[in-house]
Parts: C-alpha cells; structure tokens; sequence
C-alpha cells in the first residue's frame, strides 16, 4: 500500500516537474521572439514566417493604406483560432493550451516592448535576427509546443494524417511575400527569405527530435540491455548473434533506430549495465516503416 502511495507521489512529482519546465521554457520563447520582433524584425521592416508573418502584413497594410493602427495582439488571436481548434481535435488539448500560451505570451509583450533597434545594417538583421528567431522555436519545441499559426497546421498533418505539409507551408509563406513584395518593395520581400532560412537552419540544429540514430551494441548482457532501450525509448531493437573474429567466442549485437535526443540517456544506460560493451553509433538520414515518436501532448 505504501508503495502505490510513493509510486503516485513520485508521479505526480514527474507531471509538475515536467509541466513546470513546459512553462519556462514557453516563457523564455515567447519573450526572445517578442524582443526579437520589437528589434530586428521592426527594424529591417522583414516578413518572418508563418502567422506572425502575415499579422504584421495585414497590421502594417492597414497602417499605411487606410492609416488605422490595429494591435498585433487581436490580429495574431483571430488567425490563430481555427489552427486552435484544429489542433486541439487532431494533437492534444496540453500542446494546444502550452501552444496557446505561447502565442498570447508574444502577442501582448509584442505590444507592450517598445521599439528597440539595434542595427539598421540589414544583412545583420536578417542573419541575426533569423538565427534568434529560430533559437525561440526551439525553445518552443523543446517544451513540446509551437509558436501557432502554420505550426500548428503541420504538426497535426505531420503527426495524425501522416502527410508532408511542410512544403505547403513553404509555398503559403513564399505567396506571403509575393504580395509583401507587391505592397511593401521586393528588398523587404527577399530580405525576409534570409531571415527564413536563418531561422530555419537553427532550428534543424537545435531541434533533435526529428533526427534519427542507430545504435549496434556488442555486449554479453543484451537482453537486460534491450529492457532499458524499451524503457527509455519505447523503441523495438534486433537481436544478431555471432562470433568475435578475435578470440572466437560467440556474441551477440543488438540493433536499434532511436531519436537523436535518447542517445546519451541510453549510452549511460548501457555503461551502467555492462562497462565492457561496445558501442557503434551512427547518424541515420531516413527511416521507412513504423518509428515511434514521442506524442507532442
């Protein structure tokens, strides 16, 4: 009885722990992302992707074209909330709220920063301010959320239909900035593709979620190695057996496709368990076939 009792505390412990941790590092995006568009942003007069993108299309083309200034804040909520609703069906009603949470963080502190340029040298906006915008994504992400908008769309494709909508997403921005272009002058349009890729290759990075990893073990204690990968990972492994050329014993090997994040986890795990084992770690490109992949939620 008592050991149901511990068990439930220590997972209660774990849950706050861990919803502690979504918060902070939600906090710390949303206000690296909000700096960042009050300073580099602003400052280069650039188009980011996504819905904060086309929010600031539509607040400055209201702005200039019939002279009225709208908050980003109501702008960025009424765009966001169909992808909500989407994404709550489709992904999960914690990564909505903590994903929700993100965007209203930003919008209101969007808002309430005042304008702070650093540089009016716009390749360093673009360069810079890119690769900081990307390190709020990731920030984003680790904490198992988006900065809203298009993410939401792709991740709920991504994840529960199985379809590639990142391309979409693409092609969505690029007409962004066609008619940004159109309104505003192709330089802020084209500068704007800089900051993208900027951003885009920070998060690739940064975000090892999406990287995979494959392991060979050689040890004499397989079996108890491959409990701790199923613990750890959720992830299945094959089992070879063989003969070491060297001394001309049998062995044994195991094979396992992990996510580039679990690598050091189970590394140690592995140490732990036999000091002796030897380990060949790869980078692997492309997996076909059935992968788990932690639930965003």
């Amino acid at each position: 009885m008592k050991d149901l009792s511990l068990q439930k505390k220590e997972g209660i412990s774990l849950r706050l722990r861990d919803h502690i941790g979504r918060f902070v590092l939600i906090l710390l995006a949303s206000v690296i992302m909000s700096v960042n568009m009050k300073s580099f942003v602003e400052a280069g007069g650039l188009f980011p992707g996504g819905f904060n993108g086309l929010t600031l299309l539509i607040q400055r083309s209201v702005q200039t074209f019939l002279g009225v200034a709208l908050p980003f804040s109501v702008i960025n909520f009424l765009l966001n909330a169909v992808p909500a609703i989407f994404s709550f069906r489709l992904i999960g009603k914690r990564f909505t709220i903590y994903s929700c949470l993100m965007i209203v963080l930003t919008s209101i502190l969007t808002d309430v920063l005042p304008s702070m340029p650093i540089t009016n040298d716009i390749l360093l906006i673009c360069i810079f301010g890119g690769m900081i915008n990307g390190a709020a994504i990731s920030l984003c992400l680790l904490g198992r959320a988006t900065s809203g908008g298009t993410d939401f769309i792709a991740v709920a494709l991504s994840q529960k239909l199985h379809v590639d909508s990142w391309n979409y997403i693409l092609l969505g921005n690029a007409v962004m900035l066609v008619v940004a272009g159109l309104l505003f002058g192709w330089d802020k349009a084209l500068y704007s593709i800089i900051f993208q890729f900027a951003s885009t290759q920070v998060v690739k990075i940064l975000d090892p979620r999406y990287k995979r990893t494959t392991l060979f073990i050689v040890s004499e204690k397989s079996e108890e190695i491959y409990e701790h990968i199923r613990d750890l990972t959720h992830h299945g492994a094959t089992l070879f057996q063989g003969t070491g050329l060297y001394n001309g014993q049998p062995r044994s090997m195991i094979y396992s496709v992990i996510s580039g994040n679990q690598v050091k986890n189970v590394t140690k795990e592995v140490r732990r368990v036999d000091p002796k084992a030897f380990i060949n770690i790869l980078k692997t490109d492309q997996v076909a076939g059935n992968f788990y992949q932690r639930p965003n939620d």
